[in-house]
């Protein structure tokens, strides 16, 4: 079969696949297939038909392959420019239109490419001009943050797009002229033979040339195809391996003068690091793109079906159309589909390469090399830029890319392969010289072996460029879609999640804190009816900013896609058939919650109430806080989240403890025998440990006291002492049996309470660690600090005769027949004191509250153990804490709370009630 009935031939195998990709775009749209819906891909056929009719004139021994896969390309572009924005399909059909007569024009003006080597400086002026003209005033034009445009009226156009062919041009006949040269290594160093100065002047030359389009242009992507496509042809052209690696050189020392000297590169380079870090703002791009690869899947998602390629504000990538049009294809057509587009561009590399190896001459050769070069390189670029391989530049993929320029310029590309292909002599026949292969001079048969290795070495290139791609898109598209997917940020799943309905959230006394409202439209919104009742804890789910708190946490199980409570329930998700979400019960007791708020209202500070039992968390309070309705507006006009009222200070904020610690020191004492309750400490208002001092609050003076009484009255004198007794390793170590300085388990992000290491502490930092206060300053944190959930996990451990337990905040899960699929089960984490050693903690604390400064949380009718804290902020203000255990003698409920910038004490008042409320609910008062 001839080479043009071939071509024929691919090309009608190929319109399947155009024809097949807009009958998809017309069933999803709702019409009915018809030779005017198909009109567009019928006639993108009849004009690649004629372009078939063309080559088989003009040049009738060209490669068949090429112009059957530029049709298959540029089909599939089509078919997804009008899937992403309909008003630009038609222009971009005319382009493609135009695109085919400026190939058939370069077929019949331009027979012998020989002749065009006559005027390579020529054609090198008019490159370089073309490169720098968008730098012109007035006509120049930036778009995108590069200077790439030129603009006459409405009319604009990439110049860089044509001059990268006609420098390709100016250096195969460059590199036909002075291979000989260029091939001898004249400068000897040792043992090894170097290029010499002028041998390397070109090089440096098209270095220098990239450096000056990135730093002028700020165009990243056409710089390195222009350096890329050179070395490539040098390489082809001489064989050196040594100048591979003087480019791999003076590639690294451009990329870290541009990092250095460029802001523009600084931020491509940090987007790409971690997009999520800038995801609303320079990484907004990037991450809508691999949601939508994550999205994608094996088989993708169906043509038209797509986030990525839909308005912004519902998931879509923005100008997804220019160069965010293959993660549009990927998410669609799955990784399969993904996978054989770039089969695609592998397939024109081969063709390109072969077309090379059949040239009849030198130029002819290393032009199709250059060429070739251009198209994959361009492809590898913005494919690895926008799957996060390496770095995003903005240039276009090309033949799919919408845009004028690129398509043009990509025929151009085709055209010149096809005369490069039709003067090719087969594999028979020696390259006629413009300069010699090989050093066995004009024809002898090793000119030709030896390029066909070089092509080769380049053909394996090519190769091992797109096996990384699709390996890094397997990697996206399957091993990472679902962390992808379960992102809080992710807004694709949010926006599905809006036409699925979310199970409910709601208290242990059924109290409703979120649900889903069907809408007329189908979907479903996300109402909060309690304002701000257990906002912190339960969060939000928002398809704008995410999910956060309990909707965070317990996110595919409120989607019905975990905790299945049946058989069915398996069968159903596994089946895609969308049921109601699954119904998350917490903990908490409204009655109580509500009272810890209360407890708070007017101040900053957390509270949180416990089941020391259990670990139960009866109650979470952070102050301030919000309204659950309200959470969009506060997250628009948020720009110091640790300052909002979206901050939960409960579990993310840490504080020094102030002398709630001492119940810590207290247990470490009494375990290990350093001292008992009676032991009696002089208790001056100041005194010197470690050559430092150590005070009391307002430097009382209590004379001489037990250490009972010492915790009574929260002397940090004599706290300071047993602190040095003691000994950091022992107080650090009791800290960690109580969950310092470890990452603990929880519904909400529960940020680490930390110790210092003991080995950095001086004896005054042990002292004052002992009392509270974290004043050290090492490389290890200062410590003690930590959060008021931790402060109440001590106190829970100490009421629950030494034994810790795991927090929790989720006590059910029901599915939508209001089945039971998880019940909580209380869990010990540890043994952190005896029980011996908890029962004589416990005796002490009664006595803060009977005795000493806790008196104000006492409760009549109940024994109420306890220990208040104040606590240094740095500024002159203090915190006041309490820690409370009721009733003493078998404790059903432990509260814990700190106010910001409060007086002395007002933490025990403030716990009063909440003591009590929790005890009337528990049933203890």
């Amino acid at each position: 079969m001839s080479r043009r009935n071939i071509e024929l031939l691919l090309l009608i195998i190929a319109s399947p696949i155009v024809i097949v990709l807009f009958s998809m775009m017309v069933v999803t749209g709702g019409q009915e297939l018809s030779v005017n819906t198909l009109g567009v891909p019928l006639g993108i056929f009849g004009a690649f038909v004629v372009a078939h009719l063309a080559v088989r004139k003009l040049a009738p021994a060209a490669d068949p392959a090429i112009l059957p896969i530029a049709f298959a390309l540029s089909g599939i572009g089509i078919a997804f420019v009008t899937r992403i924005v309909p008003d630009l399909a038609v222009r971009q059909v005319m382009w493609l239109f135009a695109g085919i007569v400026v190939m058939i024009l370069v077929l019949a003006f331009v027979r012998n490419l020989d002749k065009l080597a006559n005027y390579k400086y020529t054609l090198m002026i008019a490159g370089i001009l073309l490169l720098l003209s968008p730098m012109l005033p007035v006509i120049g034009y930036e778009s995108g943050g590069g200077q790439l445009w030129l603009q006459v009226g409405s009319f604009k156009f990439q110049p860089g797009e044509l001059a990268k062919i006609l420098i390709v041009f100016f250096i195969a006949a460059y590199l036909a002229a002075n291979r000989e040269m260029l091939s001898v290594f004249t400068w000897k160093v040792g043992p090894v033979h170097l290029p010499s100065l002028p041998t390397l002047l070109p090089l440096i030359i098209m270095w220098a040339l990239a450096f000056v389009v990135v730093v002028l242009e700020k165009d990243l992507g056409l710089a390195l195809v222009l350096f890329s496509v050179f070395v490539i042809m040098l390489y082809v052209a001489t064989g050196k391996k040594m100048y591979l690696v003087v480019s791999i050189a003076l590639a690294a020392i451009a990329a870290v003068a541009l990092y250095g000297m460029m802001g523009h590169v600084r931020t491509r380079v940090s987007i790409w690091l971690d997009p999520f870090a800038a995801a609303q703002g320079g990484g907004f791009q990037l991450v809508q793109s691999l949601f939508s690869l994550a999205d994608g899947d094996l088989f993708g998602t169906g043509i038209g079906r797509g986030m990525g390629g839909g308005p912004v504000d519902a998931g879509g990538i923005p100008v997804a159309e220019s160069d965010f049009i293959f993660p549009v294809i990927a998410e669609e057509t799955g990784l399969m589909g993904a996978a054989g587009v770039l089969l695609l561009y592998l397939c024109f590399a081969i063709r390109g390469v072969v077309t090379a190896a059949r040239a009849k001459s030198d130029v002819s050769s290393f032009t199709a090399v250059g060429l070739t070069s251009i198209i994959v390189l361009q492809a590898f670029i913005i494919v690895g830029g926008v799957t996060r391989l390496i770095p995003l530049t903005g240039i276009t993929l090309p033949f799919v890319s919408q845009g004028g320029s690129s398509l043009i310029a990509s025929f151009m590309i085709v055209g010149f392969l096809l005369r490069c292909g039709d003067e090719g002599t087969g594999v028979d026949s020696e390259i006629q010289r413009t300069g010699a292969i090989g050093v066995h001079g004009a024809d002898s048969v090793l000119g030709r072996v030896a390029l066909g290795k070089r092509l080769t070495g380049a053909m394996l290139m090519y190769s091992l460029l797109f096996a990384v791609l699709v390996a890094n898109l397997t990697y996206i598209m399957i091993i990472k879609a679902p962390e992808y997917q379960n992102m809080p940020s992710n807004n694709h799943t949010i926006a599905r999640e809006a036409k699925m309905e979310r199970g409910t959230i709601s208290t242990e006394d059924g109290v409703v804190l979120a649900r889903s409202v069907r809408q007329d439209d189908g979907t479903y919104k996300r109402e909060y009816p309690a304002g701000t009742l257990a906002a912190h804890i339960v969060g939000y789910s928002s398809q704008k900013f995410g999910t956060a708190g309990i909707e965070a946490a317990y996110n595919d199980t409120l989607r019905g896609q975990q905790n299945f409570a049946s058989f069915t329930d398996v069968v159903n998700s596994l089946a895609g058939i969308q049921t109601k979400g699954n119904d998350v019960t917490l903990s908490i007791d409204s009655r109580i919650q509500e009272s810890a708020q209360a407890a708070l209202e007017g101040q900053v500070g957390a509270c949180v109430v416990m089941d020391p039992e259990t670990g139960a968390v009866l109650g979470m309070a952070s102050s301030p806080t919000f309204n659950a309705a309200d959470y969009e507006a506060l997250l628009s006009q948020s720009t110091d989240s640790n300052s909002s009222e979206l901050y939960n200070r409960a579990t993310q904020a840490l504080y020094a403890p102030g002398s709630t610690f001492k119940m810590v020191s207290l247990a470490a004492a009494l375990q290990d025998g350093v001292a008992t309750p009676t032991t009696e400490y002089d208790a001056p208002g100041e005194m010197e440990i470690g050559n430092a001092p150590v005070t009391n609050v307002k430097k009382r003076d209590y004379g001489r006291i037990t250490l009972e009484q010492a915790t009574w009255y929260s002397s940090n004198t004599v706290f300071g002492q047993v602190g040095v007794q003691i000994g950091a390793d022992l107080l650090v170590q009791m800290a960690m049996n109580f969950g310092f300085n470890e990452t603990i388990k929880f519904d909400l992000p529960l940020a680490m309470s930390l110790m210092p290491d003991p080995d950095e502490m001086t004896e005054w930092e042990t002292a004052w660690a002992a009392c509270g206060e974290p004043v050290g300053e090492h490389e290890s944190p200062a410590g003690p600090q930590a959060t008021v959930l931790e402060m109440c996990m001590v106190g829970s451990a100490i009421a629950n005769e030494g034994a810790l337990m795991q927090p929790y905040l989720v006590d059910g899960v029901y599915n939508a027949n209001g089945e039971r699929s998880f019940s909580a089960a209380p869990v010990k984490l540890k043994q952190a004191i005896d029980k011996e050693t908890a029962a004589r903690v416990m005796t002490v604390l009664e006595g803060v509250v009977t005795e000493g400064t806790g008196t104000r949380a006492a409760i009549e009718g109940v024994k109420v153990a306890g220990k208040t804290g104040t606590s240094e902020r740095g500024d002159g203000d203090t915190d006041s804490w309490f820690v409370g255990m009721a009733p003493a003698e078998d404790p059903k409920v432990v509260v814990a709370i700190n106010l910001e910038r409060a007086e002395s004490g007002s933490g025990a008042a403030a716990a009063h009630d909440v003591l009590k409320t929790a005890l009337e609910v528990v049933g203890a008062l």
